[in-house]
Parts: C-alpha cells; structure tokens; sequence
C-alpha cells in the first residue's frame, strides 16, 4: 500500500494531467478555428488517419500493442468498438463543424450538459437509481433545451447532438475492457479504412486540401492526429491517480473555456434566451455536483499507482 505522501504526491500528478487534458481540450476552437476554407468532414477525416498513426507510433514505444492484440483477436466482440468509434467520429465532426461556423456557444453547452446526459442515459439503460437532486437537475436541462425551442424557434441541435453522442459514447465505452490509449487507436482503426476511401476520392476530384500545395494546411491536418492524442495520454494520467469525482469536477474547465473563447476571441452573440439556458444548466451542474459530493465514500481512497 502507498505512503501518505506517495498518495498525495500521486494526487497532486493526477491534478496537473487533469488540468493538463482539460485546458488542451478548452483550447481545441482556438486550434479548429485554423482550418478555415477546409470542410469540416474532411478535417474529420484527417484528424482520424493521423490519430490513428500518431497513436501506433506512441503504443509501439510504449509497448502496448497486447491489449489491442487481445482485441483485434476477438472479431465478435468489436461490435461496441465500432458503435464507440461511429460515435467519436459523430462528434469529432459536429465539434468542428460548430467550430467553423461558429457556433462554439452551442458546443460548450452540449459539454456542460453532458453529465446530466450521463445521469439520464444511467437511469434508462442501466436501471440505475436517479437522486432527487440528480432528477431536478435533469428537469433544469430539460427545460433549458425547452427554452431554446420554444423561444428561439429553433432546436439546439448542435448542443444536444455533441451531448447525447459523447454521453452514449462513455456509457459503452465502460463495457469495454481497453484502456484510452488503446481504446481510441482500436477506434481510429476500425474507421481508417473509410477515412482512406475518402481521401482517395478526394485526391481524384482534385477537392483534397492536404495535396493542394499549401503547406500550412498539410501541416494543419497531420498536426489533428497529435492533438487528439495529447489530452488523452494527460487524462489518462489523471484518471489512473484521482478519484472519479476529482475528474468529474475537473471535466467542468472544458466548457467553461470554450465559453469564455467564444465570448472573448470569437465575439459570438449571446441572446439571453441563450443566457438563460447557460444558467439553468449551470444550476443543474452545481445541484449533480453537490449530490455526487454527498454520496462520495467518506473514507479516503489510495489512489492507484502507475
């Protein structure tokens, strides 16, 4: 069993790769901002082949490739992979999309409300018992969503496409026994073979911005692959030495980063109607996160070591 101190030189680690991936991927409109005049399916398409070398570079100096060996051997079993990796790419593409058209507002929204996603999709598909303060924080989400419907005219459908995508996206990736290094490479992978299909007829059509002779973008595209990885291999570090509701409190700076972007950088407007909704959902957050707090184990957990 580790020491005190080991313990908490493990925590104050796990506190700064938290923050790490957290900020990196707050940062990510700054970086998908680039792309601009490159359509967003083909960043997308982009960002997944050069995810998927970048991270058979990292797993081959790590000397990982058993986990995703174990994997690849059981072809049965890579049925909830792939759902995993058609929903990754769903929102990795909404994502940049909203970042090229500028709507960062909606996308922040979608990873604030993702939790109470989470809490939701727990109820219905896991049968899991909904806390009252969970239930009213759902009901304040619910009716944020509703506000924009009803007053804006319009669904927010970027905001709940990004939340439902990476919620149902957590909930079947904890059926899967691979870590997130491995996890995403096996995803990547799987999705590479239409990723190649499409950069070949993009190349035959002369519509591939990555052979158009402008280096910056080649540079831009390849560089999606390393970026993606990044925050992962930093989120990994923090999961593997703090607690789940240390990480979960540290998930909120990603959306609030992207809040401030768009408001700050990007100077996208903010009805109120909008404002209102931001405030429901971070009355709904706050009231989650006091409840995950109450129900926390009171006796201090080691964290696990590397």
């Amino acid at each position: 069993m580790a020491s005190p101190a080991s313990a908490d030189k493990q925590a104050t680690q796990g506190v700064i790769f938290g923050l790490t991936a957290y900020v990196m991927w707050g940062c990510f409109p700054l970086f998908f901002a680039l792309f601009e005049g490159i359509p967003a399916w083909e960043v997308l398409i982009h960002r997944i082949l050069w995810s998927c070398v970048f991270l058979a570079g990292l797993i081959s100096v790590l000397r990982r490739w058993t986990p995703v060996s174990a994997a690849l051997a059981q072809p049965r079993r890579l049925g909830r992979v792939l759902a995993c990796a058609l929903l990754i790419g769903l929102n990795w593409g909404i994502y940049i999309y909203a970042v090229e058209t500028r709507h960062v507002f909606q996308a922040s929204l979608g990873y604030f409300l993702t939790p109470l996603v989470n809490v939701l999709l727990g109820m219905i598909v896991l049968k899991e018992r909904m806390e009252r303060l969970q239930g009213i924080a759902v009901g304040l989400a619910t009716v944020a969503i509703a506000i924009q419907l009803i007053l804006l005219g319009e669904l927010p459908w970027i905001t709940l496409t990004l939340a439902i995508s990476f919620g149902t996206y957590g909930l079947l990736r904890k059926q899967i026994p691979l870590d997130g290094l491995s996890g995403l490479f096996v995803e990547t992978l799987l999705l590479l073979p239409l990723g190649l299909v499409a950069i070949v007829w993009l190349s035959a059509v002369g519509g591939s911005h990555f052979f158009a002779g402008d280096g910056q973008a080649t540079l831009l595209l390849i560089s999606s692959g390393i970026i993606t990885a990044l925050p992962l291999m930093a989120f990994a570090g923090a999961a593997r030495r703090l607690r789940l509701a240390t990480v979960g409190f540290l998930m909120y700076i990603n959306p609030t980063l992207q809040f401030f972007i768009a408001l700050l950088v990007f100077r996208e407007p903010l009805a109120p109607t909008q404002l209102a909704s931001f405030l429901l959902i971070w009355i709904g957050l706050a009231l989650y996160s006091y409840s995950a707090w109450q129900s926390r184990p009171r006796k201090r957990s080691v964290p696990e070591s590397a």
